[in-house]
């Protein structure tokens, strides 16, 4: 699958679309196919965004908004560093954006050939953030920085996708 094509499964995903829910919880446990289930009843209107500014997708329903960015490895861990600095800057752009505007980062790390949920969830360190946003940034692992200072993401330190839509939808 490309990149765009995660990006749609992703926005199925947020969106509540049962045939994208069924196909990517066949290998998930109970727990998580009950958890990815809960979106069906509270789902986002998903937009997906044009251009590479840092943001793929924007999600938004009547209590909480975020701004998505959707990574893919064969890999479990994304050095921002690669790709001669282009994620590092995009990474740097998007967290400008997020406190200029108090919105959620988040980032959606998806490694290919995992059986079970194999999409993570991340946000970035941001300030300014406020009610709900601010509330759900703090309980989201934190995209971490290298020892030269870039962005590096481990797959087995992010929030499981199934984890979060449960805490989305309480």
């Amino acid at each position: 699958m490309s990149a765009s094509q995660y990006e749609r499964e992703l926005k199925g995903i947020l969106g509540g679309e049962a045939k994208i829910l069924t196909k990517i919880t066949k290998t998930c446990s109970a727990l998580e196919k009950d958890n990815y289930s809960k979106i069906s009843d509270k789902p986002f209107a998903v937009i997906r965004a044009a251009g590479s500014l840092g943001v793929d997708l924007v999600a938004t329903r009547g209590d909480i908004s975020f701004l998505t960015e959707v990574k893919t490895s064969i890999g479990d861990t994304l050095h921002f560093s690669s790709v001669s600095g282009k994620l590092q800057k995009q990474a740097e752009t998007m967290i400008e954006m997020c406190e200029k505007t108090k919105n959620l980062p988040i980032y959606a790390f998806r490694t290919k050939g995992y059986r079970g949920d194999s999409w993570r969830i991340f946000t970035m360190d941001v300030n300014g953030l406020e009610g709900r946003a601010n509330v759900l940034h703090r309980r989201l692992p934190k995209i971490k920085k290298s020892k030269s200072g870039n962005f590096v993401m481990r797959w087995k330190e992010g929030m499981p996708l199934s984890d979060f839509i449960s805490y989305l939808c309480k």
